[in-house]
């Protein structure tokens, strides 16, 4: 199938800036600033080794959301296939050529140079789902045979990872990419028979877990039984969002962070520090942002007049949300420990570089987004 614009009108440069959506990135940057203060606080009053070098990336990677913006949505829609091929070839190379690092095969390459596939393909599923959506006719959507396609794009990859193991990036690839089927209108029937299958099958799923992973799972439930062991993380999380109180003990005047009894503070567990130091007002004014930034993002996806624009949009939205509900899920006890970071706020340059990419491709197609993509091409309608 070809897609293109045509002899279609094209917007210039500063027509195109003028569309961005400066005030997601505003919102993005605030909750970027919040990050860089929480990890100057980390490293107790200075820039190095972190707080500098996540302000750093959070401006190299805006610029790239900025350029992505500039790019017409028909050159990801045609690239969607390639290069989820491209993370579904690395992610399969990964128990062969991959390095292991604390227990698990993830990366491949070696020092700087080293990444995580799993990273490459949670923007190459959205984008992957969009074009088949979008290219899949409405009353086609519920279809069994196109519904099984669709589950296997999705369930292929979770499968790949599982084996590195990583459970949390695994959960992350499900919910986008069901999250995605239900946005594109799949029916109801197929998820619900699903969670049924699910619910029968428990037992031999827990049987496949890894023993860290049931071991995690047993933690989570009952974090008493070890609390000085693998109760370790949760335990102590739980003391310092508590001993925050409603306003927090102030500004770098945590004792649990500051003490070192909080494992992973610049990472996983950097909620435990800004509860700590914050207190319930602090969480509850970035929880806020990171509301404004999925509303935002949904009111972009409504100025869309296309499927492929309004899923990737989607499938963004989605993304963020299920990073901040499991971060926040996972350090209050509400769901295992399963390594997910805190989206511009925790330090990690692979992580933020997902998500800005994400939102680049959201960017991309509410610039562009009264274009209407057509199965015989694509026309402007202004």
């Amino acid at each position: 199938m070809s897609y293109s614009f045509g002899s279609v009108p094209t917007m210039t440069l500063g027509q195109k800036l003028w569309r961005v959506h400066w005030p997601l990135l505003i919102v993005a940057s605030a909750v970027a600033a919040i990050g860089t203060v929480a990890l100057y606080s980390v490293s107790g009053g200075s820039f190095q080794p972190w707080a500098e070098r996540h302000a750093m990336r959070f401006l190299i990677a805006t610029l790239i959301v900025i350029v992505m913006a500039m790019i017409r949505p028909d050159v990801w829609l045609k690239a969607a296939y390639p290069i989820y091929a491209l993370a579904l070839l690395l992610l399969a190379l990964v128990p062969f050529a991959g390095v292991e690092a604390l227990g698990a095969r993830r990366w491949i390459g070696t020092g700087a140079f080293s990444f995580q596939p799993s990273e490459l393909m949670k923007v190459a599923l959205v984008l992957a789902l969009a074009r088949f959506y979008q290219w899949l006719p409405a009353e086609k959507v519920s279809r069994p045979q196109f519904v099984l396609i669709a589950f296997l794009v999705i369930m292929v990859p979770v499968a790949l990872v599982l084996r590195q193991p990583d459970l949390g990036t695994a959960v992350l690839f499900a919910v986008v990419g069901l999250a995605m089927m239900f946005m594109a209108g799949t029916s109801a029937v197929y998820f619900l028979s699903g969670l049924a299958a699910l619910a029968v099958a428990s037992p031999l799923v827990w049987a496949k877990l890894h023993d860290y992973q049931r071991k995690r799972i047993n933690i989570f439930l009952y974090p008493e039984q070890d609390p000085l062991g693998s109760g370790y993380h949760i335990t102590q999380s739980k003391i310092a969002l508590g001993a925050g109180g409603l306003t927090g003990r102030g500004f770098m005047q945590g004792t649990q962070s500051r003490l070192d009894f909080v494992p992973e503070k610049h990472t996983d567990f950097i909620v435990t520090l800004l509860g700590e130091e914050w207190g319930f007002a602090g969480l509850m004014l970035l929880l806020g942002l990171y509301m404004l930034m999925l509303v935002l993002l949904y009111a972009m996806a409504l100025r869309c007049r296309n499927s492929f624009a309004r899923l990737i949009i989607g499938g963004a939205a989605v993304t963020l949300f299920v990073y901040v509900f499991i971060n926040i899920a996972m350090v209050t006890g509400l769901v295992p420990v399963v390594g997910i970071p805190l989206p511009l706020v925790s330090y990690g340059g692979t992580s933020m570089m997902t998500l800005m990419v994400g939102l680049g491709l959201a960017m991309s197609v509410y610039v562009h987004g009264r274009e209407v993509v057509r199965r015989d091409g694509i026309g402007l309608f202004w």
